[in-house]
């Protein structure tokens, strides 16, 4: 098992969401975050006075995909979140050791399985 944790602009999770529901991996986890890179500062001007901001607004997008599904995971966010500009982003894999679902206490790559529809409480 790989976790994929991906560092987006915001204007680009939307259709990275929207291509791995269907895709079907509905399973992710998303922070507010705000980091620095090589897009260095940036000068803004607040009431007279100037103001650099040394950290920029991101997205974390975190998931746990089978190895065999961390390709079309990466690409699917690489094709909808590049537009080759300074602060596009990173993307980290990590090896998962062990995964385990609290409520029924499964582990393994079934814990990664999506839901049927039957499972899930109205």
């Amino acid at each position: 098992m790989k976790k994929i944790e991906a560092f987006i602009r915001h204007e680009a999770f939307e259709p990275i969401r929207a291509e791995l529901l269907d895709r079907g991996f509905p399973s992710l986890s998303i922070s507010e975050v705000k980091g620095s890179g090589r897009q260095k500062g940036v000068v803004e001007h607040y009431r007279g006075s100037t103001l650099t901001v040394n950290v920029r607004p991101k997205m974390k997008l975190e998931c746990v995909v089978d190895d065999k599904d961390k390709g079309v995971v990466v690409e699917t966010i690489l094709r909808h979140a590049r537009t080759g500009d300074v602060g596009d982003g990173k993307i980290f894999v990590l090896p998962v050791d062990e995964a385990i679902r609290i409520r029924t206490g499964e582990d393994g790559e079934t814990v990664l399985q999506a839901h049927e529809e039957e499972e899930i409480p109205a």
